[in-house]
């Protein structure tokens, strides 16, 4: 199995699709785009810091900043993403922090968590709208939250802590099982 297919595979799992961008930033990671510095400032981090703990936050299991998901983000943006789609989220934690202001009369990384969730909720919902909007074209960017949603999740599950803690994992498999039974309730395995 190659790594877009891994990558759909995660997709699938965690019931949402992955935007042509990220696939093709997964491809081979050569993008030709020079380092954008802009990502790797203390406030962009923290933000991103905050915003994926949002996404997957702790409970149990460690959240999004113990598997340093941010970190994770800016070295992949920096790596293997066209500068057009980095400036895309760039403009979009501006749109966050914009939104927060605007709604709270604070930045986003000042917010409570409730606040955190219902802010990040409502942007969702315009992210939907702007997937399903008629007018759409191939050459659209895609939207901002959606990069940072895909990027969390592949992010968290592909760290440490969200393969050996949020999902079962085993280091040595034993045996090929091609049909292991399903109990309601139970984690998914890492790939």
């Amino acid at each position: 199995m190659n790594r877009r297919d891994a990558i759909k595979n995660v997709a699938l799992l965690m019931g949402s699709a992955i935007s042509a961008s990220t696939l093709a930033a997964l491809e081979g990671c050569t993008s030709s785009a020079p380092k954008n510095y802009a990502l790797n400032a203390p406030e962009t981090k923290s933000a991103l810091a905050e915003i994926t703990e949002t996404i997957i936050p702790e409970t149990d299991t460690p959240g999004a900043k113990a598997a340093k998901v941010d970190e994770f983000i800016v070295m992949m943006m920096n790596d293997c993403y066209e500068q057009k789609d980095q400036q895309v989220l760039l403009d979009g934690l501006k749109k966050i922090d914009e939104a927060s202001n605007k709604q709270y009369k604070k930045p986003f990384v000042k917010l409570t968590a409730d606040q955190k969730t219902a802010l990040l909720t409502e942007i969702d919902k315009e992210r939907v709208a702007y997937n399903k909007r008629e007018n759409k074209k191939k050459e659209d960017p895609v939207h901002y939250f959606q990069l940072i949603k895909e990027l969390t999740l592949l992010g968290y599950f592909t760290s440490e802590p969200g393969a050996t803690k949020a999902l079962r994992y085993v280091a040595v498999p034993g045996k090929y099982e091609g049909c292991t039974p399903y109990k309601k309730g139970e984690k998914a395995w890492a790939m």
